[in-house]
């Protein structure tokens, strides 16, 4: 009686192999799998939320060049909310165990200090240095990055369904820059009626901001 000798390759070392020649290019990666437009939307308008109540805040400030630096923010923020999500999806799987433990304490730190700001400037009793208020570039790329935080664990989903990265940072960005243009003008239109009690609400925004995105990620 003979009995059957095992394959020196069996199935664990197929699968080891495929992937290995999958890294290499000895065989084809997952296709990329198409998003309808309708689903990319969604997606687009819901990480582009928290950056909409920011361009409320810094429309607050603004006094003159509105549309200009509408234009500002509305690039900024549509730039990094595109290439947080491409970001995350060059990363994959790789780096999001180190990025995960410590973005949403990032991105709070970051809204509070500079929400903070606003708010102790909207109670100095001199508020004659902010009647030509602009945006200014230091916080406005800080607020790009606290609120784009969030679009990195969306990169790191597109990775994992193999979702085409293009048209989805694309529209993603696009997005963002309209609805953000959209916030700094309707916040402009608040903050020349009611200039400190504005200033005070756009303060207690962006804090806000900065806690619901701390308390989501610490009880998921």
């Amino acid at each position: 009686m003979t009995t059957k000798r095992a394959a020196p390759f069996g199935p664990p070392n197929r699968i080891r192999a495929a992937e290995v020649g999958m890294m290499f290019g000895a065989f084809p990666r997952p296709r990329e799998v198409p998003v309808s437009i309708f689903n990319l939307l969604v997606v687009a308008v819901g990480v582009s939320a928290d950056a909409f109540a920011v361009s409320l805040a810094q429309g607050v400030r603004i006094r003159r060049h509105l549309h200009r630096d509408a234009l500002l923010v509305a690039l900024t923020f549509g730039l990094f909310q595109a290439l947080m999500p491409l970001l995350g999806w060059l990363l994959g799987a790789q780096f999001s165990s180190f990025i995960a433990p410590i973005d949403h304490w990032v991105a709070f730190t970051l809204l509070l200090l500079i929400g903070g700001k606003m708010l102790w400037e909207a109670f100095r009793a001199d508020h004659s240095e902010q009647t030509n208020g602009r945006v200014r570039p230091r916080e406005l790329l800080l607020l790009a990055v606290a609120t784009s935080i969030d679009a990195l664990a969306v990169g790191l989903s597109f990775a994992f369904l193999h979702v085409d990265i293009v048209p989805a940072v694309i529209v993603i960005g696009v997005i963002t820059a309209a609805l953000t243009y959209l916030g700094v003008v309707l916040g402009h239109r608040v903050g020349t009626r009611f200039q400190a009690p504005a200033e005070v609400v756009g303060g207690l925004v962006l804090i806000g901001i900065g806690v619901k995105i701390l308390v989501e990620h610490l009880t998921a």
